[in-house]
């Protein structure tokens, strides 16, 4: 099955834009630690706001400028590792780029679909193709306004009018609330204590459309999914582990040829869990359909002993939206998750490197004044490599050895 053909962040590293587009120069700028990340995004925006719970040591940093985006996290304070990419030649030039504003973090906000008769990303009756492709501006460059705030959380709105390629106008309001969590919480999203000697940050995000029209959303018309889509920093160590319901159709409803075949070397099949090599050095992407696709999808950096997984809900009979630029047979049967491995282009550009996790909400027909709401919580664990084989059995009943074999099998 064919769905989501391109993410925003990947169509844009099709083509050159102004401080956005590809570079044969690395995204390498000099912040290397979370303090440092903090202190290059207060000097570049205004709204820079940092949750923490007491004295505990993790962190996360927030904006309002990129539409209430998680920009990065980390479990140790100031000198910490910054678990988000940030896009720091973009941030720096502080100037808007054509089709996209790729600024990077580690969960941004979005809505979909991209492509496809009820396209977000498309004016009605143009082709889809790069030229006409643009990111709606209530989620590329809107400012969102602040309506609560603690030590540990904060909540963002915004009011505005979407109109999709069959020329229907989505009239609605967008909320949503950045919640650092405690050890407690972690303990109990994840279901187990935590093995000795792991350090961990957490973070949920609680979204939330609202239809402030005066009409209800009619599929005929097409409808909106809430879409949360992260990007982390790659390395030759670190692999996606993206968890799936094994089957004998399974394989049907996974599609890894969105940019041509993702090589056997990069991806690999193991019961019910794919690996996906995560390096930023050889394009690829994953689509999990909502029948196959399980919570829990993630990393292992074995470079810097770090795990990475994402909570969210999946509704297997649900309606989710496809995101394939063209005119489509199935509308409503995108995918759940998805996986994404940065790599140079045909010409050597680049806009990372990166990879990204994704995952969506399913698509709702909402009554006037009605409401789809959509969490996903994001953890983070760093520790010895004893504490982190644990805990991916506890997870995903993986043996690190079997990464390490995988990522060093080229």
């Amino acid at each position: 099955m064919k769905s989501i053909l391109l993410s925003g962040c990947i169509a844009a590293a099709l083509f050159g834009c102004n401080g956005a587009g590809p570079t044969k120069e690395p995204n390498n700028m000099k912040p290397s630690n979370f303090g440092e990340d903090v202190t290059f995004l207060q000097q570049h925006l205004k709204n820079v706001v940092v949750l923490k719970n007491g004295s505990d040591s993790g962190r996360l940093v927030v904006t309002g400028d990129y539409q209430a985006r998680v920009m990065t996290s980390t479990t140790g304070g100031d000198k910490g590792k910054s678990f988000g990419w940030i896009n720091y030649n973009l941030v720096s030039s502080q100037q808007y780029a054509p089709h996209i504003n790729a600024f990077g973090g580690e969960e941004r906000f979005w809505l979909g679909p991209e492509g496809g008769q009820y396209a977000l990303f498309f004016p009605p009756g143009k082709p889809f193709d790069f030229a006409n492709w643009q990111t709606p501006g209530l989620i590329d460059t809107a400012h969102y306004t602040v309506t609560a705030q603690s030590e540990n959380s904060i909540t963002y709105q915004q009011d505005g009018t979407i109109q999709n390629y069959k020329g229907s106008a989505f009239h609605l309001q967008i909320n949503r609330t950045i919640r650092l969590l405690n050890n407690a919480d972690i303990v109990s999203s994840i279901g187990f204590a935590l093995p000795a000697g792991i350090s961990s940050v957490a973070y949920e995000t609680d979204n939330t459309i609202t239809n402030k029209g005066d009409s209800s959303w009619q599929e005929e018309n097409g409808l909106l999914s809430i879409w949360l889509l992260g990007m982390f920093k790659p390395s030759d160590q670190t692999a996606i582990v993206a968890p799936f319901r094994p089957g004998p159709d399974a394989k049907q409803h996974i599609t890894d040829d969105y940019f041509g075949k993702i090589p056997a070397q990069n991806l690999q099949l193991k019961d019910s869990l794919l690996l996906f090599r995560a390096d930023g050095k050889s394009r690829g992407k994953l689509g999990l359909s909502p029948l196959v696709a399980k919570k829990g999808a993630g990393s292992i950096d074995l470079e810097n002993n770090t795990l990475t997984v994402l909570l969210y809900d999946v509704v297997p009979q649900g309606r989710y939206v496809n995101s394939k630029w063209e005119l489509q047979k199935e509308p409503f049967k995108g995918d759940a998750v998805n996986c994404y491995n940065d790599g140079p282009l045909a010409d050597g550009t680049q806009m990372g490197p990166f990879y990204e996790v994704e995952s969506s909400s399913d698509a709702r027909a909402l009554k006037a004044g009605e409401s789809l709401r959509y969490r996903q919580t994001t953890l983070h664990f760093e520790g010895d490599r004893k504490a982190l084989q644990v805990l991916a059995m506890q997870l995903w009943q993986l043996p690190l050895e079997d990464v390490q074999h995988f990522l060093t099998n080229k």
